[in-house]
């Protein structure tokens, strides 16, 4: 094995124009390799760090969709298009579901949310005829968030990091609410109009129809991390955010009817409708002489009957919530509590899901993996490219070294020793490529996470999981790309090889005549 090893380091060095083609080949195919994994691996880990950490934790419980949707904190993700955007429903049987949790080991703690998505405006009415008239907004100009709302005593146990700038958390049973820096910077870009804490608020949801409440500003925070790709963000009492995610007394009791309701009126005639023809239906209301708008002269609230009912229906539900979100106390742990929870939701017949951080954070995760998608997409067009070249290169290196190969066969060379010299001159070529592609990939890397670039936009932040531009390399990501870069070349060499295997020392003599 010795010699051939140096009969082929020998032989590389004779050939040295294609041995630096190729070389040069898997060196930068390497380099952009290792670059894009970590890079991608570093979007991941920041995701995973911030979200699990700040607003989805380890494990997330939600009501489960309808065929066609998929839910995670920021609202339901659906393909089936309607008048409105739909909200997210309240857990249903929740006292079930909580017991559950409650008695599955390794989780380490647990809380309760509610989410909405919020436009937020000051005065007495919202005029959004900025939004309209002004070309200059942007995206980020606009003081559109989403609406966080914790349970009591256990939200932000477990989800401390809140680094407020001024002001406290909002006090419980109020309209109090507290902002992040950009939504302030976000409304004073729109209105032209500084927001400071005591500022009286006025809150629409963005996905509701109209509801608009009245709220009190009493702290202005820091987001946990400033090159967060998670939106802006308002947190306020339950009771408010339930008004905006439409958690009613009513929308709970519809949960509960039956799925087919007779309502049909084909048995009722048109008297039973609408009253014969000697029926005055507006007699009682007005006559010949009277001024329709004297409205100070009839009640006409008590057309509407007893609207007791109605009221308590729209009042907020109070023990309605749209996740229950968990850290576990051992990360390795998470897929496993996740499969142990389903498991025991559907023996209990319960409609719930359970959720990794990934899933719950969706609208964010879905990007940066529809990114590594097209970044190994590319990977594979690029590899495919860069083995084919090496492929034929090989094989007109073989056609030049006809009369070489035919003279080792004419002294006693076998196939095999043939075979072999070129599969370890092909091996030690990719392989001391591939180191230098994996130095020239860490000296990029060093360099570029040296600058610390960071990026501020909101869309591209959402796109890249960030606004930190970084590269995390793993011991992982090394390994696959030393075997992928030593399989594709094995692979590669195998009908240059085949070719040189059918060379006779009868063929390279006519060849060397010719």
């Amino acid at each position: 094995m010795k010699e051939i090893f140096k009969l082929a380091l020998r032989n590389l060095k004779e050939h040295k124009s294609k041995t630096i083609i190729i070389a040069l080949f898997l060196i930068f195919g390497v380099a952009i390799v290792v670059l894009g994994n970590s890079f991608l691996e570093s979007i991941n880990r920041g995701l995973e760090k911030d979200f699990s950490a700040n607003y989805t934790g380890d494990i997330a419980i939600s009501i489960t969709p309808e065929r066609g949707d998929m839910i995670d904190i920021f609202g339901v993700q659906t393909t089936n298009i309607t008048g409105s955007l739909p909200q997210i429903p309240a857990i249903p049987e929740l006292e079930k579901v909580q017991k559950i949790v409650d008695e599955q080991e390794g989780i380490k703690s647990q809380t309760k949310l509610i989410s909405a998505m919020v436009l937020v405006a000051k005065g007495l009415e919202m005029d959004l005829t900025d939004l309209v008239e002004r070309d200059d907004l942007s995206f980020d100009d606009l003081p559109v968030s989403m609406l966080f709302a914790g349970e009591e005593g256990t939200y932000h146990q477990t989800f401390p990091d809140v680094h407020f700038i001024e002001g406290r958390y909002p006090a419980p049973g109020t309209n109090e609410v507290i902002i992040d820096t950009r939504v302030q910077r976000a409304f004073q870009g729109m209105y032209r109009e500084e927001l400071k804490v005591g500022d009286d608020l006025l809150i629409m949801g963005a996905n509701t129809n109209g509801v608009v409440r009245e709220g009190k500003l009493v702290g202005i925070f820091d987001p946990p991390d400033q090159n967060s790709a998670m939106f802006q963000i308002i947190y306020c009492n339950p009771d408010m955010a339930r008004s905006f995610a439409d958690l009613t007394y009513a929308s709970s009791f519809s949960q509960e009817l039956p799925d087919s309701i007779d309502l049909s009126i084909s048995e009722l005639d048109e008297t039973d409708l609408f009253g014969s023809e000697d029926d005055d239906i507006f007699g009682d209301l007005i006559d010949e002489n009277t001024d329709i708008l004297a409205a100070d002269e009839y009640d006409f609230d008590s057309i509407l009957g007893d609207t007791t009912l109605r009221n308590e229906l729209n009042k907020t539900d109070d023990g309605s919530w749209h996740f229950i979100l968990a850290k576990v106390k051992n990360k390795s742990n998470i897929n496993k509590i996740i499969l142990e929870l389903t498991q025991k939701f559907k023996a209990e017949n319960l409609n719930v899901q359970v959720m990794g951080w990934k899933q719950a954070a969706l609208s964010y995760s879905a990007t940066v993996e529809g990114l590594g998608f097209i970044f190994n997409l590319l990977i594979i067009i690029l590899a495919v490219v860069v083995f084919i070249i090496i492929m034929n290169t090989m094989t007109v290196s073989v056609i030049e070294r006809t009369g070489e190969i035919g003279t080792m066969r004419a002294i006693g060379a076998e196939k095999k020793f043939v075979k072999r010299l070129f599969f370890t001159e092909t091996i030690s070529l990719t392989f001391v490529s591939t180191i230098i592609g994996i130095i020239l990939a860490f000296i990029i890397m060093t360099i570029f996470n040296s600058l610390n670039i960071t990026i501020t936009n909101s869309i591209a932040k959402m796109i890249l999981g960030g606004g930190l531009l970084h590269f995390s390399p793993t011991p992982k990501i090394i390994i696959m790309t030393i075997l992928i870069a030593l399989v594709g070349s094995w692979i590669s060499n195998l009908y240059p090889v085949k070719s040189a295997l059918k060379i006779t020392p009868l063929k390279a003599l006519n060849k060397s005549s010719d």
